[in-house]
């Protein structure tokens, strides 16, 4: 569990990281603190540390869940003693919508 919070952590340095680089492109390209286009380079970095936001959103919470999920699926005895089978059965769930696509017979141009 150490390893999952390290994890989340870089991300969260890595997002404050991006947003120093915004306040530095702010300060190089002459943008007000409240506008959000102007120059296109500083467009760039805006949109990187946006896009990153909006990842976390979704990547924290993720992983959290699936790291509880995992822990406390994984202690179930069924699947402790079959751990093998259940792996694979998750995997060939995991295909089904792969091979439904490739069966799919191509549409009509």
């Amino acid at each position: 569990m150490p390893f999952v919070h390290l994890v989340i952590a870089l991300a969260l340095v890595e997002f404050f990281l991006f947003g120093v680089a915004v306040a530095r492109a702010r300060a190089r390209y002459d943008i007000p603190a409240p506008a959000t286009i102007g120059n296109e380079v500083f467009e760039r970095y805006f949109r990187v540390q946006m896009n990153t936001l909006e990842q976390l959103v979704i990547f924290v919470p993720s992983v959290l869940l699936f790291v509880w999920g995992g822990y406390l699926f994984g202690n179930i005895p069924l699947v402790k003693r079959h751990f093998g089978v259940v792996t694979l059965l998750i995997v060939a769930v995991s295909l089904v919508p792969l091979a439904s696509t490739l069966w799919r017979p191509a549409p009509a141009e």
